[in-house]
């Protein structure tokens, strides 16, 4: 079981990869497909859409088929089978439709972990394994910073994200063949996912979920590229350090996100302090624009730090969860996590459009920025009202 779950991380961790490799390879799209910020707006914003789509279905085949065909599966197909097309494509509009199945595909990693963790450990150490997990699959983060912009420079684009499909599928097959299915208690009673929004105590936690994983995986996964292109004229190596920098920031956030829970008695307070923190640092860009490069990068990093909560929301949010609901419940909370940064990320590209007509680049990035911790406050706001866990 061990060495599947290495598979299930490293599975997780080229999942990191996809969802934030546009930020570097968006300078060679646009050039040589002639995609526009608002066509990888899209298509990143559609990756998550069809992320957090998926995830129901993948709650249900999680209980019902079990974590190892459920992500050996879909990983296969949809993330070698949209990498390689990806690889192949020809016109922005095939971009979007490879980073569709690429999201399809990446839906059930995460969760089928998570669901072997909560089949196998208490509640209480479940915070401290997700932040871990997810600390570790970041370095596909690292990997789509300055490597990715490395192994550009010296293939193509094209051979790079080949590479890649290739190394989803032989991951897949590992899957397959290495993850053992956890066994699930004699006589468990049966459940539905209207059990789970019967609970009112989820309701501001989901609300959380919505918007604490939108702004570090928005900003780093596109944003952050041509706003360092527009306001700063960074060339590709520097893009790529400086999303190096953010993506070493969420890293270090989930591993200090894992033990919060211990740390602060409860899960509730280092979540609002961290994200109320990500909110005033997006509002920075609008309210007080950073006039440097180095203070632009710091700013992104504070946000890549302190925006890295979401493993411990969704424990927080598991802990409610009865066990005979623990797959359709963490899918369900990820469901929010991942529609909510699919919907901002398809809104952010037509909202800076508008935007950028009438005022100069730091204006309208900075609105942009600015609207984006408005939207994390509104959430706070509903946070406020959950019920915090220990357990």
């Amino acid at each position: 079981m061990r060495a599947g779950i290495a598979f299930l991380v490293i599975a997780y961790m080229l999942s990191q990869f996809y969802r934030a490799f546009l930020a570097v390879l968006s300078p060679v799209l646009m050039d040589e497909l002639g995609a526009t910020t608002g066509d990888l707006a899209r298509a990143s914003g559609l990756w998550f859409i069809c992320f957090a789509a998926m995830q129901l279905p993948v709650g249900w085949a999680l209980d019902h088929l079990g974590p190892r065909r459920t992500a050996a599966t879909l990983f296969l197909i949809g993330g070698g089978g949209g990498a390689t097309i990806f690889a192949l494509a020809q016109t922005p509009g095939a971009i979007t439709w490879a980073m569709m199945l690429i999201g399809i595909g990446c839906a059930p990693i995460l969760m089928a972990t998570y669901y072997i963790f909560a089949r196998q450990y208490s509640a209480a150490i479940f915070g401290t394994l997700a932040g871990v997990t997810v600390g570790l699959s970041s370095l596909g983060n690292i990997l789509s910073a300055t490597p990715l912009a490395w192994l550009i420079a010296a293939f193509g684009w094209r051979a790079t994200v080949g590479g890649f499909a290739g190394l989803t599928i032989v991951i897949a097959l590992a899957i397959a063949l290495l993850v053992r299915d956890p066994e699930k208690p004699a006589g468990e009673a049966k459940g539905r996912l209207s059990d789970l929004l019967r609970m009112p105590q989820l309701w501001p936690i989901l609300a959380m979920m919505f918007v604490c994983y939108a702004p570090a995986a928005g900003l780093r996964g596109l944003w952050i590229s041509p706003y360092l292109a527009d306001r700063f004229s960074a060339d590709l190596a520097q893009i790529g350090n400086a999303t190096l920098v953010m993506g070493l920031a969420m890293v270090a956030g989930n591993f200090l996100y894992g033990p919060a829970d211990r740390l602060f008695g409860g899960r509730k307070r280092p979540i609002l302090i961290g994200n109320a923190i990500v909110a005033l640092a997006c509002l920075s860009f609008w309210l007080a624009p950073p006039q440097s490069f180095g203070m632009a990068i710091a700013l992104f990093a504070l946000i890549g730090l302190c925006g890295a909560s979401y493993p411990l929301v969704i424990s927080h949010g598991r802990s409610f969860c009865p066990p005979h609901l623990t797959g359709r419940g963490v899918t369900l909370l990820n469901l929010f996590g991942m529609g909510g940064a699919g919907v901002m990320q398809f809104a952010t590209g037509p909202t800076y459009a508008a935007l950028a007509r009438n005022n100069d680049p730091a204006t309208a990035y900075g609105t942009l920025f600015g609207l984006i911790g408005l939207i994390i406050i509104a959430g706070l706001a509903l946070y406020l009202w959950a019920k915090d866990s220990t357990g």
